[in-house]
């Protein structure tokens, strides 16, 4: 059984090869796992998890892998605005933000499509949810989230624009005057609410 365990994970990590389906220094899931590819081995896998800790993974028990660092990445964002906010000046405002971004001398060359704005995404009882999207090398979308956002915040306020704030509405029972709760309360017999 320890034999036929072996070649099942040689023969895997062949066709895992051949597929070139990940190589050293990728950031893959394989479901058991997910970290940068560290080592290949003939019968197994080592991968490095962000937060540290090191994973030998078998190729025979390797179902699936998402590779998260082949050709480009597509971040999606979502902002929160106002009803009664301009749509055309936030596009333009966006637009504007992505051109210069795009010809930052460090930020630029990670972007494969630059920062657009995709309009209204959806509202809810208090906001627009507008959604913005780029697209660039894998690895350098957070970097390019975390600036997109600081930018996007100076460049609202410059012009006036505010993120619409979470709102929760709350029914609760209707608070009645005195002289309303003293005509509820002789109608129904039951004490009523009031203002005091």
């Amino acid at each position: 059984f320890g034999a036929q365990a072996l070649v099942r994970d040689i023969v895997s990590g062949v066709f895992f090869l051949i597929d070139d389906a990940f190589r050293t220094g990728e950031y893959i899931d394989v479901g058991l796992a997910k970290g940068s590819v560290e080592k290949i081995s003939i019968r197994s896998l080592r991968l490095r998890h962000h937060l540290g800790q090191i994973n030998t993974i078998p190729f025979g028990e390797i179902k699936n892998v998402t590779n998260f660092s082949r050709d480009w990445v597509i971040m999606k964002l979502e902002l929160r605005l106002p009803f009664d906010t301009d749509l055309e000046r936030v596009r333009k405002l966006v637009k504007g933000v992505g051109r210069d971004m795009l010809a930052d001398p460090v930020l630029g060359p990670n972007f494969l499509q630059p920062l657009r704005s995709q309009g209204v995404h959806r509202m809810d009882d208090s906001a627009f949810i507008i959604r913005v999207k780029f697209m660039a090398k894998p690895g350098e979308q957070f970097i390019l989230r975390r600036e997109v956002y600081r930018r996007l915040q100076e460049v609202f306020y410059a012009n006036g624009l505010r993120f619409a704030p979470r709102r929760v509405i709350v029914d609760g029972p209707a608070v009645l005057n005195d002289a309303a709760a003293a005509s509820l309360a002789a109608e129904t017999g039951e004490p009523a609410a009031t203002k005091g």
